[in-house]
């Protein structure tokens, strides 16, 4: 009830308002946050690079109604990229993107400009010698990410994908993706989805999320392991073993500032540990999914605004 009460307000105009007009909010949204700008997040990455780990990188925003702001976001990714190879740690960072922000809920010509800005990315991405994955939003999307994807992969192969298993389709979906060399980003799942769409119960998300898990294992896929929950990770470290897959034919992949530790001993045990970094000013709908996803994260943040 908690978590679909945050993901509601994650989409309120009015809760926007509250949240982001507290000061104190600032002290939390820097825990999963690298920073307003990119100078700021920049420290970060590297920092992180810096300590064996991988990183992707999410510049914050989405559901962009204005084609000048879709255009200002690709050239926002450029720009990212460029500085990444200019200061070397292009081969461990690569960039996570959603259509929404690159023009894919626009009144007109949505699908096309969403995806020429998106070929724009992969390019600029390529000549820094990296990749990028398409983050997935909810389960209205979805058709129209995997076409995106689809296209993309024509001439990008290695562009990944978000799944996510709450949602019933994702089972095809996963056994259509789980071919060679396919990146796929499992997740579970961080939107309120209807009954007629998605899994409601944690126990039925675990378990889809470990069908998708055992197909993307058993396949010549890249598998992204993308969860917190130690019960997954182990999972998929028994699946490792049991197919027998070289320790770089996956990675695991976590969010910035959420179980550190944890991604320290799966770089020590020499797994690619990816952290996802994001960053920029339009924080909010970000910030409530991450809110909603662990009660631990809830508690941090009522923390934060009583202590000084």
């Amino acid at each position: 009830m908690l978590s679909q009460t945050l993901l509601a307000a994650s989409r309120s105009a009015k809760m926007r308002g509250m949240i982001t007009g507290v000061p104190l909010t600032r002290r939390v949204v820097d825990r999963f946050v690298a920073g307003d700008n990119l100078d700021q997040a920049s420290l970060i990455i590297s920092d992180l690079v810096d300590q064996g780990l991988a990183v992707t990188v999410d510049r914050l925003g989405e559901d962009t109604q204005d084609a000048a702001d879709a255009a200002a976001t690709r050239d926002a990714y450029l720009e990212m990229l460029k500085r990444f190879a200019d200061l070397g740690i292009a081969h461990r960072t690569e960039v996570s993107l959603k259509l929404s922000a690159l023009g894919q809920k626009l009144p007109q010509d949505a699908e096309k400009i969403a995806l020429e800005n998106a070929i724009a990315i992969a390019e600029a991405a390529r000549d820094a010698g990296t990749t990028m994955t398409l983050d997935m939003e909810d389960h209205t999307t979805v058709d129209a990410t995997l076409g995106a994807l689809r296209e993309l992969r024509g001439e990008f192969p290695w562009v990944g994908v978000a799944i996510q298993a709450a949602l019933f389709r994702t089972e095809g979906d996963v056994a259509d993706l789980a071919t060679a060399g396919s990146r796929v980003r499992l997740v579970k799942g961080a939107y309120m989805e209807p009954a007629s769409v998605a899994h409601q119960e944690k126990h039925e998300v675990d378990k889809a999320y470990v069908r998708a898990m055992k197909t993307l294992m058993r396949s010549s896929a890249y598998p992204m392991i993308a969860s917190h929950d130690q019960r997954m990770i182990d999972i998929a470290h028994a699946l490792i073993a049991e197919t027998g897959r070289a320790h770089d034919a996956q990675e695991f992949q976590m969010l910035h500032g959420i179980r550190t530790t944890e991604q320290h001993r799966l770089v020590d045990g020499g797994d690619t540990m990816r952290v996802y970094v994001p960053f920029g000013d339009d924080w909010y709908g970000y910030f409530m999914r991450r809110l909603a996803e662990r009660p631990a994260n809830v508690m941090f943040f009522l923390n934060s605004l009583v202590k000084r």
